[in-house]
């Protein structure tokens, strides 16, 4: 795995805002979107990912039932009346699309350990599947590939759900003061489209209650909706009583046993589970136990904040937010991939039960946060 430049468009701007892609710099005029380099792997490389992947959702599914059957969702601070709601959805195979591992890539030692599962709410899907291919196209024609087939398995996994629908029409739901995900969030939705769905939009503050099942704004009941909104801010808001009490028994996608994975509690329990496995990263809950040098990660942290590095009892890196008081994982140091232009972490997508696309984001320090840059990648052997 290694960098390499190329020369920019003057006006790639344009050409992303011409596709949809209108959040690529911040309002401190910041890139996100990197386009004048990319990082080149090899097939290899993109297989091991590809494996890494898959044989980590099979454990998580494992943790799944370990954490129902053995009655520990307390630990990850889901709420007691959801509960019973949560082990229902897994229990009757709820409806899930997708999900995001973030990866260290250590390439010396060719060695992938898990960072976090973004299993809920990953965002970043769009510029995965959509800007940096055409990126890809736009500079290097048709001549190069990547590892990205996630516009195919979305539609493909659309279509294998579709009987599973409660009905005929499946919302998508976000806040509507994110541009990047309202982006995301009509990208899933075209995708559904493109596999026969009906579909609707509706805002997150749009969805009412008629004392017996969820409606849109026209007074439709809603029975399928898909949602980029954490289940953990959803189960916190008098909203959520609701859910248990739909006589429709919506399908919410993805569904409430995502919680238990998207909760960085899940890293512990599948350090317990897999211990020393080559795949993980050695974590521990409530305290760091025997580890000199860690990251403390709040369970329900978003975007890096709350982070704190510690290398020998001294915090060394750090991020404010306004997480924490749910408690924290202690999870072993690992070693990120450094360039001229930063420290980079692997996300790799998973879609309808299989690996299916890479995304490389970029910090300036070792903690990636929502000011990260997105990176494109190609295969080159």
């Amino acid at each position: 795995m290694q960098l390499k430049f190329i020369q920019k468009e003057a006006n790639w701007q344009d050409r992303l805002e011409k596709i949809g892609f209108g959040y690529h710099t911040d309002e401190n005029n910041l890139t996100y979107w990197v386009e004048d380099y990319y990082y080149s792997i090899t097939e290899k490389e993109a297989d091991a990912l590809f494996d890494a992947t898959n044989e980590l959702w099979t454990m998580c599914l494992a943790a799944v039932e370990h954490v129902i059957t053995t009655n520990r969702m307390d630990e990850f601070k889901i709420p007691p009346f959801i509960q019973p709601y949560l082990i229902d959805t897994w229990e009757n195979d709820a409806p899930s699309i997708y999900g995001r591992f973030d990866f260290a890539y250590d390439a010396l030692r060719q060695r992938i350990k898990l960072l976090e599962f973004n299993a809920d709410t990953p965002t970043s899907l769009f510029e995965c599947g959509v800007v940096q291919w055409l990126w890809m196209e736009n500079y290097f024609g048709k001549d190069k590939d990547q590892f990205n087939s996630v516009h195919e398995k979305l539609i493909h996994t659309w279509k294998t759900l579709k009987p599973y629908l409660k009905g005929d029409t499946v919302h998508f739901s976000c806040v509507r003061e994110s541009l990047e995900d309202l982006t995301n969030i009509e990208y899933l939705r075209d995708s559904a489209i493109q596999a026969g769905i009906k579909t609707k939009l509706i805002y997150v503050d749009e969805i009412g209650w008629n004392n017996a099942h969820f409606v849109d704004m026209e007074d439709e009941p809603i029975t399928d909706i898909f949602k980029l909104y954490p289940w953990e801010w959803m189960v916190n808001e008098m909203f959520a009583y609701n859910i248990k009490n739909d006589e429709m028994k919506a399908n919410w996608i993805e569904p409430a046993w995502k919680m238990i994975l998207s909760n960085k509690a899940i890293l512990a329990v599948l350090w317990e589970l897999y211990p020393n496995h080559p795949l993980l990263l050695e974590t521990y809950l409530d305290e760091p136990k025997n580890l000199k040098q860690y990251v403390k990660k709040p369970l329900l942290s978003r975007e890096g904040a709350n982070i704190e590095v510690v290398s020998n009892g001294k915090v060394i890196q750090q991020t404010l937010g306004e997480y924490g008081e749910e408690g924290y994982v202690y999870q072993e140091i690992a070693q990120l991939h450094k360039e001229s232009t930063g420290y980079s972490i692997i996300g790799s997508w998973l879609i309808g039960q299989e690996a299916c696309g890479l995304t490389f984001r970029e910090s300036n320090q070792l903690i990636t946060t929502d000011k990260s840059r997105f990176v494109p990648h190609i295969i080159e052997n």
